[in-house]
């Protein structure tokens, strides 16, 4: 559209300025006529190739060779260049240069048609030489349309930008959250089925036969205990909003713990991420008992304070032998990790039997996370 509209004004004033030849006003005239031509062309230039003060000079050029092609020529549309170049002017320099080059177009302008510079163009009025200098407004509001347009691109590029750190960042995170799920239910668990399978291998040598059996026994309820630990973790990482009371509930029932859960204070809804953390915590402290403390009573204690969240898992001494059976020792640094996460503390440690009234979990198990919101 530009190209047309510039190809448009030097066509009509090729066709219309006169006079045209090779000698005298004729030869100014045409001369004028090609600076002006090569001027209005020149605004197609892009703006990156051409330097600020040599787009001032060229434009400061264009506009006195305007205003001296509407004194030499008798006739025609010369006069366009001159709008046409304010016009760019507005749009290729700051407001201040295009303001004041506007002016200088339309003083010149005015002057030659006022005082009848040359001898053409008697049928117009010096008024229409100020005109010239109006289109640099125009030229202004399209700068500034275009500088809004850049800014609302460059404003998307940058929210795109950190769009996209924002979404690596919570996949490098939900793939730490991963990896902790996996090690706490597949690390100390496939260990320990593999030192019990081990020593099964190694007890076939010696023909001691019941031992054999106790360690594919012992091997077998391990792989019972991790295949239910991975169906929790599996339906862990599918929900995207986990009812914590419940779930908590459905661990406890289905690892033989019925009514072990006490609820104090008003339950609230929590974030995903707060509930997944706390209830693999829960899963951990759980695996610990029935490891540590086989037979053991179970207690679970959830408490909504008002801003914070306590979860208390504790168990009492075992009341069966216990397996000599060493865990990978990276279970409780799991569980800091997930209440790291979530800005909380948790503590975990023997029971301490009150000096005045020892309770029923006295020499058992207690681990305490403490979660802020």
């Amino acid at each position: 559209m530009q190209w047309a509209l510039t190809l448009f004004v030097i066509g009509s004033a090729i066709w219309t300025v006169r006079p045209l030849d090779l000698s005298g006003r004729g030869l100014a005239c045409g001369a004028l006529l090609l600076v002006n031509c090569v001027a209005l062309a020149a605004r197609h230039l892009p703006e990156d190739r051409v330097p600020p003060r040599v787009a001032l000079v060229w434009l400061t050029a264009g506009v006195v060779a305007a205003a001296a092609l509407l004194g030499v020529s008798s006739s025609g549309t010369g006069y366009l260049f001159a709008y046409f170049l304010v016009g760019h002017i507005g749009f290729r320099l700051e407001t201040r240069r295009a303001l004041t080059l506007a002016a200088l177009c339309g003083v010149l302008c005015s002057g030659v048609l006022y005082f009848r510079a040359g001898s053409g163009h008697d049928l117009l009025p010096w008024a229409l030489g100020l005109t010239t200098g109006a289109p640099v407004l125009i030229g202004i509001l399209n700068r500034s349309n275009r500088q809004a347009v850049r800014a609302a691109i460059s404003a998307a590029e940058s929210a795109e930008r950190a769009a996209r750190a924002e979404a690596q960042a919570a996949v490098l995170t939900e793939r730490g959250r991963i990896a902790r799920d996996v090690h706490d239910v597949l690390a100390h668990s496939l260990a320990g089925i593999n030192m019990q399978l081990e020593l099964a291998d190694a007890l076939i040598d010696t023909g001691d036969l019941d031992k054999v059996r106790e360690a594919n026994r012992k091997a077998h309820s391990m792989v019972k205990e991790s295949l239910k630990q991975a169906q929790w973790t599996v339906y862990a990482l599918r929900e995207d909003s986990l009812p914590l009371v419940g779930s908590l509930t459905a661990m406890l029932e289905s690892s033989g713990h019925r009514d072990a859960l006490t609820v104090a204070g008003t339950a609230r809804e929590v974030p995903s991420r707060v509930t997944q953390n706390l209830l693999r915590i829960a899963q951990e402290a759980l695996t610990n008992a029935a490891r540590h403390a086989p037979g053991g009573d179970v207690r679970v204690e959830l408490t909504f304070a008002e801003k914070s969240m306590r979860l208390t898992v504790s168990n009492s001494p075992a009341t069966r032998r216990v397996s000599a059976d060493v865990g990978s020792g990276m279970g409780l640094i799991g569980m800091r990790e997930r209440v790291a996460l979530l800005g909380g503390t948790i503590t975990a440690g023997p029971v301490v039997a009150d000096p005045d009234d020892g309770g029923p979990d006295e020499g058992g198990w207690q681990v305490e996370a403490v979660i802020p919101g």
